[in-house]
C-alpha cells in the first residue's frame, strides 16, 4: 500500500472514489488520550495487515453538543487540535461529518450504507462492543457484524486501557483538569494538557492595567479550565515563554457567555497579533472571581505574576 499524504475530509460529498477501500473507526476522539492511542493503534496494525489506508471518522458538532448545545461537557481540544493529534498518531484519513438534523435521522442501516458502504467502501471495522448509532439508537455492534457478513466488511471490538484501574476516558480527565490536578491529567493524556490557539486583537485592557495579554479565542461553548494558571507558552518558531493565564468570561471587567484564554507572558515585549501558540497548563493559582474595582483586579494580578514566577523561580 502506498497511501496518498495524509488529510482531513470535511463531509461526505468531499470524498472521491480514490478514497474507497479502508479499514476504519468512528467516535468522538476529545483529547486524543491514551485511550484513544491505544484504538489508534489497533486501527493502524489492521490497516497495514490489509494494506490499507486507516480512516477515522468523526463529527462536528460532537453528538452530544448537537442535542444538549451550551449544557454538554467541555471539549478538551477543538477541531483542529483534534485532526492535528489524529494525524500526528499516523492515522491515515480523518472524515469529519456535519451532525445535523439529516445525519441525526439516519436509521442505523442508512448510517452504513451512506457512510460506510456507499462513502468509504470499507473493508473493515474497529468499533467499541458498546457502541450505539442511528435515529432509533438501533445500530449496535452486532448490527455492525450482520451487515459486515452480509456486505463484505469484518468488525473487531476496541481495546479498553485502564491506568489506575480505572478506564481511560475524556470524563475522567475533565474532571481532573476541573480539579487542578494536572500530573494525574497528563498521565491519561500521555502528554501535559494544553490549548492551542491564534492570539487575537482584545479590548487592550490588560496593557492598560500594565499586564498586557495575548488572547486566544476558545470557540467551543465551555472550558475544561476556569481560573488562573501557570503555563509555558510555544510559538510556532519554537520559542518558548514562561506566564500566568487566566481562562474564563472576565465577570469584572464585561462578562462574555462564551470563555477566553488571556494570557500574560513573562520577558516578552513583541507584537504577536495572528501568531499561533500552544499554551501548556501547569498548576492553578485560583478561581476566577469578579472585583468590585480595576484597581482591585490591577493589584490581584500583581499577586497572581508574583505567585507564578515564584512557581518558576524567576
Amino acid at each position: 500500500m502506498n497511501p496518498a499524504a495524509p488529510a482531513f475530509i470535511r463531509g461526505l460529498h468531499n470524498l472521491r472514489p480514490s478514497h474507497r477501500g479502508c479499514v476504519a473507526t468512528i467516535g468522538s476522539f476529545d483529547g486524543v488520550h491514551l485511550g484513544h492511542q491505544a484504538i489508534l493503534q489497533q486501527l493502524q496494525q489492521v490497516a497495514n495487515a490489509c494494506k490499507l489506508p486507516s480512516v477515522v471518522i468523526i463529527f462536528e458538532p460532537q453528538p452530544h453538543e448537537f442535542f444538549a448545545g451550551d449544557k454538554a461537557p467541555a471539549r478538551l481540544m477543538r477541531l483542529r487540535e483534534k485532526v492535528q493529534a489524529l494525524l500526528a498518531a499516523g492515522v491515515n484519513r480523518v472524515l469529519c461529518l456535519q451532525f445535523n438534523d439529516a445525519l441525526r435521522r439516519l436509521s442505523a442501516e442508512a448510517f452504513v450504507e451512506k457512510v460506510l458502504i456507499d462513502g468509504l467502501g470499507i473493508k473493515h471495522l474497529v468499533v467499541g462492543d458498546d457502541f450505539r448509532f442511528g435515529c432509533d439508537r438501533r445500530g449496535d455492534f452486532a448490527l455492525l457484524r450482520t451487515i459486515g457478513s452480509q456486505r463484505g466488511f469484518s468488525v473487531t471490538d476496541t481495546v479498553t486501557l485502564e491506568v489506575g484501574g480505572e478506564r481511560v476516558s475524556s470524563t475522567r480527565i475533565r474532571q481532573l483538569l476541573e480539579q487542578g490536578d494536572f500530573a494525574s491529567a497528563e498521565q491519561l493524556l500521555g502528554k501535559p494538557y494544553s490549548i492551542n490557539g491564534r492570539i487575537a486583537y482584545g479590548q487592550q485592557l490588560g496593557r492598560k492595567l500594565g499586564v498586557p495579554t495575548a488572547n486566544v479565542h476558545l470557540r467551543r461553548y465551555r472550558s475544561p479550565l476556569h481560573g488562573v494558571f501557570t503555563v509555558t507558552v510555544k510559538f510556532a518558531d519554537g520559542s518558548v515563554y514562561k506566564g500566568v493565564a487566566n481562562v474564563g468570561v472576565r465577570p469584572t471587567v464585561t462578562g462574555d457567555k462564551k470563555p477566553l484564554l488571556e494570557v500574560h507572558l513573562f520577558d516578552f515585549s513583541r507584537m504577536a497579533y495572528g501568531a499561533m501558540i500552544d499554551v501548556t497548563f501547569h498548576t492553578k493559582l485560583r478561581d476566577e472571581k469578579k472585583f468590585n474595582s480595576l484597581d482591585e483586579l490591577q493589584t490581584q494580578l500583581q499577586m497572581d505574576i508574583a505567585q507564578a514566577k515564584q512557581f518558576f523561580l524567576l
